[in-house]
């Protein structure tokens, strides 16, 4: 595991554990602020110290000269005094709860206190056994939604969140490819067809001794234990969590295992099907009739040996694919070539950590036409949403920087909150001097169906798009009690977007949601919702749930020109 991710795990848990003591709330704020701004950092924190010393990690935003103390006594020793001396404070095991819908560190202080919890299962038994909600403050009610919140938590431990794996495998695939033995290789299941959430990671390679193949895998920087190395499959752990197997096989045969090994199970079953009425077999060996081989060395075969067009990976979910592909209709899916900019994305002036010449620059570096910057409105105070002047600000050196630029331009954009009657956190007189606005919902009461406040803002012709309409953190919650359908359809009738939040523990809206609104002609906007630099990247997440939606380009803002954006925003704001 790399110094940055280690930093920001141990920062992370500074922040937890203060929590639960009490600590000063600008403390922890801080912790967790140096926590996500390491989490995506680009340039690894050592190269950054040992090129610049402490007055270079100090120039990261963020990283005030406390922390950056802190990072060198960890760079220099391998120690942290101070992580040593709060985490001794605090029972670990207990801790892992702090972020469960529900619990919180007051829930756990409480219990801690009073009841003598000392683990999660000393947690669950006073859950069921009634005297947590005896305490003060608890209830019947609260404790059920805690056993909801837990229930989600512990079944969602079971998998590994996508954006989570994705630099793991690329940068496996990356290294594997540099062994010359390696003719093919890529990953596949649940993570080549970009599910939210994933099992372990499996890979396939071709390629000649695979002995060798295997045993270079085994050692690749990262691996922290070794369950097996043979000839053709080897199986490792990554950063003491992620399991990924390798499986070499057969040249012949790549294509064949890379389709069986993909799935979906029901995709697989319905080709099997169609293969058996041709008096044909198809297994992860290749395609056979009777004894003779008629195709496996490339994926293609399988498809084509049963009449069907080959179909991409992110669409085999036997949701209408197989009938799709023998009839080719299947949609030219949305690519990330096709990318032209990200619609979500938070400066310094709210809670993110770059400045709008670093955003501006960013752009420039990846290709994008644009970047849409989105801060937080007023009443998000927690992340120090913009008063109306500070908007207003930007939205002027905004102009400016892109009458300079001779390229990338940002978007002037907001997060504007949907307050609780369904009204805006702005102005129209303010709404309407800005290029692209997102209307989101950060907070809401227990129980509230929310459904009201989304379709009353989608009225609003400066309403662009909705962000992550439906709320979920995908390890924690389930999001805020809405109709989603009813969305969908106000959508359409209203010419509003929807958006897919690329953030890795959000993609919301999901898979399912977003074909449901290619039916009813609602166009998507993928927004990373980053927080700093390093989090663009996870674009490439939120194509795969527009692939997964059965997105074309034209149904994705993201792949329209900077003009094409300007237009359509204009047309909506005119009625």
């Amino acid at each position: 595991m790399g110094k940055n991710k280690i930093l920001c795990e141990i920062f992370s848990q500074m922040a937890d554990a203060l929590d639960f003591l009490g600590e000063n709330p600008f403390k922890i704020s801080a912790y967790r602020k140096a926590s996500r701004v390491l989490e995506d950092y680009p340039t690894d924190i050592e190269e950054v110290y040992r090129g610049g010393g402490i007055t270079a990690l100090t120039s990261i935003p963020g990283i005030g000269a406390a922390m950056a103390k802190k990072i060198v006594e960890f760079l220099e020793t391998g120690r942290m005094h101070k992580y040593e001396e709060v985490i001794s404070q605090v029972p670990q095991d207990l801790l892992r709860l702090i972020d469960v819908q529900g619990i919180g560190p007051k829930t756990l202080k409480l219990a801690y206190d009073q009841l003598g919890v000392r683990s999660i299962q000393d947690f669950k038994r006073v859950l069921d056994d009634g005297s947590l909600a005896k305490l003060p403050g608890m209830g019947n009610k609260k404790v059920d939604n805690i056993k909801k919140g837990l229930e989600l938590y512990e079944k969602m431990s079971e998998r590994i969140p996508l954006g989570l794996a994705f630099p793991i495998v690329q940068e496996t695939l990356r290294q594997m490819k540099q062994l010359s033995q390696v003719r093919s290789i890529s990953a596949c299941g649940s993570f080549r067809r970009m599910k939210e959430t994933i099992g372990d990671v499996d890979i396939l390679c071709t390629g000649d001794n695979g002995r060798k193949i295997i045993d270079h895998f085994v050692h690749l920087p990262g691996v922290t234990r070794i369950l097996a190395a043979g000839d053709t499959k080897g199986s490792v752990i990554f950063n003491d969590r992620y399991q990924v197997d390798l499986r070499v096989v057969p040249v012949e045969s790549y294509g064949a295992a890379l389709q069986y090994f993909t799935g979906s199970k029901q995709h697989n079953i319905h080709l099997r099907t169609i293969a058996k009425a041709l008096e044909l077999k198809i297994s992860e060996y290749g395609v056979f009739r009777g004894q003779q081989r008629v195709g496996g060395q490339d994926e293609k075969d399988i498809y084509g040996a049963l009449g069907l067009q080959w179909i991409p990976p992110e669409l085999r979910e036997d949701l209408g694919e197989v009938e799709a592909a023998a009839a080719d209709r299947l949609p030219q899916l949305i690519q990330y070539e096709d990318i032209k900019g990200d619609l979500h994305v938070h400066s310094k002036y709210s809670d993110g950590t770059g400045t709008l010449e670093e955003l501006l620059a960013e752009a420039q570096r990846r290709g994008y036409q644009y970047i849409a910057v989105c801060d937080h409105s007023r009443s998000a105070r927690y992340a120090r949403g913009l008063e109306v002047e500070k908007l207003l600000e930007k939205v002027e050196r905004i102009e400016k920087l892109n009458r300079d630029s001779s390229g990338a331009r940002l978007l002037a954009g907001t997060e504007v909150d949907i307050l609780p009657d369904g009204s805006l956190d702005y102005p129209d007189e303010v709404l309407k001097r800005l290029e692209f606005v997102v209307a989101a919902i950060h907070s809401w009461r227990k129980e509230e169906d929310v459904t009201g406040r989304i379709l009353k803002a989608m009225e609003n012709p400066y309403v662009h798009a909705i962000a992550h309409p439906t709320g979920r953190l995908i390890s924690t919650r389930e999001g805020y009690r809405v109709d989603v359908d009813r969305v969908i359809e106000r959508a359409a009738q209203t010419g509003t977007a929807l958006e897919i939040n690329a953030y890795y523990d959000r993609l919301d809206l999901n898979d399912t949601y977003v074909r449901r609104a290619k039916e009813l002609g609602v166009k998507v906007a993928i927004g990373t919702d980053a927080h700093n630099i390093g989090q663009l990247w996870m674009i490439v997440l939120g194509v795969g749930v527009a692939r997964r939606g059965w997105c074309d380009p034209s149904d994705v803002l993201n792949a329209w020109d900077y003009e094409q954006i300007i237009e359509w925003t204009r047309q909506k704001g005119s009625g």
